[in-house]
């Protein structure tokens, strides 16, 4: 799967990069998520697959393109091509690029059937380790065990750890208990996926993600650590008993289970990509000139266990054009 459609995927996320950067700073989320889902959609449609969003802009009747379960690819009757899951964020960061902050960015990430868990659009809590770290954190353990434990597997002192918190007033206690241990916060108002990615990336000087986030993002996190040997764990916050009984509907029996990186994206083959909308710590954001566009992503595939960076410049469909450096 991935050798065929890698190059495709990128495509994808590329456009809807490109679409979501066309509105970067305009002040209204819902337009620059509505462009990059369009965009991403209508990019799709020219894969030659039999893909299913299994993740996606939510339910049928709350998202007319994108939502989940909604059959993607070229629709030929009779076609024999490959079977996908997918799960997308076509704009992670809808607030950051409404007002023009580092660090939105368009994910995909695609697995054989079965191969990415079917997450409910609810909040979950996560602890997100590097390569390094893998193996050393508890979800439940308390927060200075964990950060001593990756400092330890870091060989450094807890004071040089740098951990990622969402701003959120739901994590006061957990951001003076990191505090109170020692470590060093990120505080970000949006983008925990891109948040969870840089922890396994060398070079970043981050070295853990707490706190809760959504599950969906979880996910395509997990997608993303399978290739590049990170580690997540997780597990799904239940708001009330209608959220709870919407789960059951989808087969999540253990309400409290914690999930490890292979529950959530047990898949053998892994696609995942991510073009930047607006300039991060993991990727440039989407640059405009007067020949063209130039996109900066990243394409990772699990099975052939390759990480790409990928400088893409879009040319002008004009004479004269110039290619800067």
């Amino acid at each position: 799967m991935e050798q065929d459609l890698s190059r495709e995927f990128l495509k994808v996320v590329e456009e809807a990069a490109i679409a979501a950067a066309k509105t970067m700073g305009i002040g209204d989320r819902k337009f620059s998520d509505q462009a990059a889902v369009e965009a991403m959609r209508a990019s799709m449609e020219t894969i030659p697959m039999n893909g299913t969003i299994v993740i996606g802009e939510g339910e049928r009747d709350e998202a007319p393109m994108l939502f989940i379960g909604e059959k993607v690819g070229t629709k030929k009757p009779g076609n024999n091509f490959h079977e996908v899951d997918i799960a997308v964020d076509p704009l992670e960061g809808t607030n950051l690029c409404a007002t023009g902050a580092p660090g939105a960015i368009a994910v995909l990430a695609s697995s054989e059937k079965g191969g990415l868990l079917h997450a409910p659009d609810c909040y979950m809590e996560k602890i997100i380790v590097g390569p390094s770290s893998k193996g050393a954190v508890n979800l439940d353990a308390p927060v200075k065990d964990n950060l001593r434990a990756i400092a330890k597997r870091l060989d450094r002192e807890v004071e040089n750890l740098v951990i990622i918190v969402l701003d959120r007033p739901r994590h006061a206690r957990l951001i003076q208990e990191i505090r109170e241990a020692g470590a060093r916060i990120r505080l970000i108002g949006d983008g925990d996926l891109s948040a969870g990615i840089s922890v396994a990336l060398r070079g970043t000087g981050v070295h853990a993600v707490m706190g809760t986030g959504g599950a969906p993002e979880g996910v395509l996190t997990a997608a993303a650590l399978r290739c590049l040997n990170g580690e997540i764990q997780a597990r799904l916050v239940v708001k009330d008993e209608k959220q709870a009984e919407r789960m059951r509907q989808m087969g999540i029996k253990d309400l409290k289970r914690v999930y490890s990186t292979q529950d959530l994206a047990p898949a053998k083959n892994i696609v995942f990509a991510a073009t930047g909308v607006t300039d991060g710590a993991l990727l440039k954001g989407v640059r405009f000139f007067g020949d063209g566009v130039r996109t900066h992503s990243l394409v990772m595939n699990l099975s052939e266990r390759k990480v790409r960076f990928v400088d893409t410049v879009h040319l002008a469909n004009r004479p004269g054009i110039k290619v800067r450096f």
